[in-house]
């Protein structure tokens, strides 16, 4: 959990301070290109660019090294190396000062980071992307990073992304992109057309219609899953497209009366779904490519997968059969489900899905 007494290094806070490095950079540049042009013209015609960059550097650093161009006798010289001095040694020490809070507050790793993320992004298929970073969408983000599933979260707002990286522990390095989902430029950015999945949870329901409608036309085939806080939107938010749509009132007042009336099969499914739980309810599709799609439940249980518990099976018509026996056969399009750990999803998606 993030500390709440220690300030987090934002990257707003990063950015801003980049402005300010960038625009101190650029003034010492152009006082730089002033002192160049100006000794230029003071020892024209004898001394060319060389002399004037020696003049300038000398000038400006105050070494005191001897003097390429002769300012004696000269007094406009004399007034234009004060006034160099004057402005140059207050933009060095405005560009130093910049540069040594940018490097204090992490800056430099936060640059680094940044390109990190962006090679990773650009390398990534079958992921996820999370649209909105509020307590929901906070929580699906680090359950997929529980379930070792890629992702990228989207927020338009740093600091929940900021908060993410916090949440996950030092050295975590979340897949993020700071902008608004409902943009077509921030989703391709998140590579939708690679992506598997995607969860709308924003925090107002026409900001998710949107994202749904336009990440359901960037990618016809994605699997998308929205929330939505007036339940009434619900039937508009399937017809734009979403998959399934989830009521955090709904499954909240469910939650509350399974808490009263069966709090031991609640405490066992908040077990499984906890941060530090390495058990998982998961599942499979069947694939018609792979070797097993016609076994037996039994043969598949022969294979001494780790931890592995079949719950269910749902074939390619809907129709559940809870606790197989031995003898019932896969087919498929079909779907195993099961509890197990990561390694034993691992497994099972290996023979199932290849």
């Amino acid at each position: 959990m993030p500390d709440p007494q220690r300030p987090p290094t934002s990257e707003l806070n990063i950015e801003a301070r980049l402005q300010k490095l960038v625009r101190a950079a650029a003034i010492e540049g152009v006082v730089l290109l002033v002192g160049i042009v100006g000794y230029l013209i003071i020892g024209a015609p004898k001394h060319g660019l060389v002399d004037a960059i020696y003049m300038t550097m000398i000038t400006l650093t105050t070494v005191g090294y001897e003097e390429a161009i002769e300012l004696s006798g000269k007094p406009g010289a004399k007034l234009f190396t004060s006034a160099l001095l004057v402005v140059g040694v207050g933009s060095f020490a405005y560009l130093f000062s910049n540069l040594t809070v940018f490097a204090f507050e992490g800056g430099f790793g936060i640059l680094w980071r940044r390109r990190t993320v962006r090679r990773s992004i650009e390398n990534l298929r079958d992921h996820y992307i999370v649209c909105g970073l509020g307590e929901t969408g906070l929580h699906a983000a680090m359950e997929l990073e529980a379930s070792g599933r890629p992702y990228i979260a989207i927020d338009s707002d740093a600091e929940r992304v900021d908060e993410l990286r916090e949440y996950l522990g030092a050295g975590a390095v979340p897949l993020t992109v700071v902008g608004d989902a409902t943009e077509d430029s921030v989703l391709r950015e998140a590579r939708i057309e690679h992506a598997r999945g995607l969860i709308a949870c924003v925090r107002n329901d026409k900001d998710g219609l949107i994202i749904v409608v336009t990440a359901r036309l960037l990618h016809g085939d994605l699997r998308i899953i929205a929330r939505c806080h007036d339940t009434r939107v619900k039937k508009k938010i399937i017809a734009a497209g979403a998959d399934r749509v989830v009521s955090p009132s709904l499954i909240g007042g469910r939650r509350l009366v399974s808490s009263m009336v069966r709090p031991m099969a609640v405490s066992f499914f908040d077990s499984l779904v906890g941060s530090s739980s390495s058990v998982r309810v998961e599942d499979v599709p069947v694939s018609p490519a792979s070797s097993y799609a016609h076994v037996t439940v039994g043969e598949l249980r022969s294979q001494q997968i780790p931890d592995l518990l079949i719950l269910a099976l749902r074939s390619a018509k809907g129709e559940w059969r809870y606790n197989p026996g031995d003898g019932e056969a896969l087919h498929p399009g079909a779907s195993v489900i099961f509890m197990g750990t990561l390694e034993t999803r691992r497994r099972l998606a290996a023979m199932l899905a290849p």
